[in-house]
């Protein structure tokens, strides 16, 4: 079992950065890749980024140069700096982990809005 906590949402006005944090915690070591995913309201998740245990990334199109996905594996965290965010960012943000096993941890408000 994995655990999953994130934290660091907040409200933000457009323009503004914010950077969320997923501390992970239980069997960590059969962990492989780490991501973030979203959901706005009336939509389905979708991807943000993505980085594996060895540090390659993967951004949604919608995110890329805006957002930066990083890992500290020693801390077992994995963050997302968000810069120059829109309203269209606002959404749930999820942190996951990929085992043999997918698991989610419990999801931060991030709202974007002046």
């Amino acid at each position: 079992q994995v655990q999953l906590v994130e934290s660091g949402g907040g409200l933000v006005q457009p323009g503004g950065s914010l950077r969320l944090s997923c501390t992970a915690s239980g069997r960590v070591f059969n962990i492989n890749a780490m991501g973030w995913y979203r959901q706005a309201p009336g939509k389905q998740r979708e991807l943000v980024a993505t980085i594996t245990s060895g540090g390659s990334t993967n951004y949604a199109a919608s995110v890329k140069g805006r957002f930066t996905i990083s890992r500290d594996n020693a801390k077992n965290t994995v963050y997302l700096q968000m810069n120059s965010l829109k309203p269209e960012d606002t959404a749930v943000y999820y942190c996951n982990a990929a085992t043999l096993v997918v698991y989610w941890g419990q999801g931060t408000q991030v709202t974007v809005s002046s």
